[in-house]
């Protein structure tokens, strides 16, 4: 996927997808796009607890609801329909055949990163607060250590997951107050206690999960349509540059998760590092909602983490603490 986005941003494309009455379900890479950034469950490691990183205001995606990215404008691929009729192919499928390319990439050149999460979901209808997590994650085996920065109802907590470890649990703590004094408690990442407050499980978390998704959709929607995709070149996410993907459903259906979904690539890093996702407008002429959004911030790459890294007894944590 990080290869077709950064090829177009030579030429720049929109594509319409229509495959007939069911191309409805063709919801299109947005649903997998938010299945996949949405995993976020944030926290810093190491002991260190740098102040919450703020989104720079005029960066694209962080300005507001509806609004288009920030960068140049959109590039589309106006003849995509006629290309179909032509070769047969589905306007999707260069997208899966380059975000194939882009996981290879991420599984061949990424063996870790850490980075500052900021993560806002709308749960049970209600959209919450932003919360802002130190992370850092190992590809293999599959490790995360959270530390949350804020706000301050869950600053301190920190969540440790790693595939094949604790009995396929999750090791958490809360930051301070009465919670903090349980101590360490072991939970299932899908259980319903893990899950509160939650959109996604921390097993979701990531760049190459979402990656994955972005594959796994394209795959799907290959066989339906109806949806729009832009793409926006020199977006701008926290001062870094991107190419922002935005795929958007203009009629509601009963098999759409969201109305508009974009995701933000880092053109440098080759990296999703935002993804946003917003519900149809409540009413005639208003805005779309926004369900859910996940930036990744301070992405740095190949740090070299060790077992020690995702591991409870490290003295810099407090999962020892009563």
């Amino acid at each position: 996927m990080v290869g077709f986005v950064q090829t177009l941003s030579g030429t720049g494309s929109r594509s319409r997808c229509s495959v007939g009455p069911i191309a409805a379900r063709g919801r299109a890479a947005s649903v997998a796009l938010a299945l996949i950034l949405a995993i976020v469950h944030g926290a810093p490691g190491r002991g260190q607890q740098p102040a919450p990183a703020q989104p720079a205001a005029g960066d694209a995606g962080l300005t507001g609801p509806g609004l288009v990215p920030n960068g140049g404008l959109p590039m589309s691929n106006a003849n995509a329909g006629v290309a179909q009729a032509a070769t047969g192919m589905h306007p999707l499928q260069p997208a899966l055949d380059l975000a194939q390319q882009g996981l290879a990439k991420i599984n061949a050149n990424i063996r870790d990163y850490s980075c500052t999460i900021v993560k806002r979901e709308r749960i049970d209808g209600k959209l919450g607060e932003h919360e802002y997590m130190f992370a850092k994650i190992r590809s293999q085996p599959f490790s995360v250590y959270l530390y949350f920065l804020g706000p301050d109802s869950v600053k301190g907590q920190e969540v440790i997951y790693v595939a094949g470890h604790n009995d396929g649990n999750m090791l958490a703590h809360a930051g301070s107050g009465v919670r903090a004094m349980v101590g360490t408690v072991s939970l299932k990442p899908q259980s319903m206690l893990a899950m509160t407050g939650n959109r996604y499980p921390i097993t979701e978390i990531g760049v190459e999960n979402l990656a994955k998704r972005l594959v796994e959709v394209a795959e799907h929607d290959k066989q339906f349509g109806e949806c729009d995709v832009n793409f926006y070149p020199n977006a701008k996410v926290n001062g870094r540059i991107c190419t922002c993907v935005q795929v958007s459903h203009p009629v509601p259906r009963r098999n759409f998760r969201f109305h508009l979904a974009r995701v933000f690539i880092d053109d440098e890093l080759t990296v999703p590092i935002r993804y946003e996702a917003y519900d149809w407008p409540q009413e005639a002429g208003g805005q779309p909602v926004l369900l859910e959004e996940y930036t990744y911030m301070n992405v740095k790459t190949n740090n070299g983490f060790t077992d020690a890294d995702f591991d409870p007894k490290n003295t810099a944590y407090k999962f020892g603490a009563k």
